[in-house]
């Protein structure tokens, strides 16, 4: 029996409704544990204020998404709220082949596209401490309309439906207290049995 340090690093998957915060979530995570791979997305939303290209998205114009969906670039893809999102691909399997560990934060649609290309992931559910919170979240952004807010919202329902696809749920009651929780999920799934113990004849 041998115990070994893993070769291939672990995908792990943050989701969550619109307005559970994950993007607050992961930027502060990023500087708990620098050594993550953050994975950046692509969308076709407009850029919100103080977003970059290629930090916080790589904004792209419905066509040339559109195009690498053609092209196969893309791990998953998702239309929400009317836009798209999705997960280049080729960045991610090469930074796993590499050993590092990537951290997706993508849409719920995507991350069960996600779940069926590496069911081995780590699958985290961020949720808000309730529904009214979410409301608050989301319309005290400002920058989307009340249709907007109201599709947000019901979407945001029914994803809640799809909890039990995920292995962890995390509460984003304090930003600080929920990147401790998860920081604690990734350490323990580092040391899960079935990824360390490499047996032999």
């Amino acid at each position: 029996m041998q115990f070994s340090h893993q070769k291939q690093g672990l995908l792990i998957v943050l989701s969550g409704p619109s307005g559970a915060g994950k993007g607050t979530v992961c930027a502060r995570l990023r500087n708990f544990m620098p050594e993550l791979t953050y994975s950046v997305s692509a969308t076709t939303r407009k850029p919100r204020e103080g977003e970059q290209e290629g930090v916080n998205y790589f904004f792209k114009t419905r066509e040339e998404f559109e195009e690498m969906i053609r092209n196969d670039e893309l791990l998953e893809w998702a239309e929400y709220v009317g836009n798209y999102y999705g997960t280049p691909r080729r960045f991610v399997e090469e930074r796993l082949a590499e050993g590092q560990d990537v951290l997706l934060e993508i849409e719920v649609q995507g991350a069960m596209q996600i779940k069926r290309r590496f069911p081995h992931g780590v699958f985290i559910f961020l949720v808000p401490p309730s529904l009214e919170e979410l409301r608050r979240r989301i319309e005290g952004r400002g920058t989307e309309t009340d249709e907007v807010v109201e599709r947000r919202l019901d979407t945001a329902a029914k994803e809640l439906g799809l909890i039990e696809h995920y292995d962890y749920v995390v509460v984003n009651d304090r930003v600080d207290a929920a990147c401790d929780r998860i920081r604690s999920i990734i350490i323990a799934e580092h040391c899960r049995r079935e990824r360390l113990m490499a047996i032999r004849e």
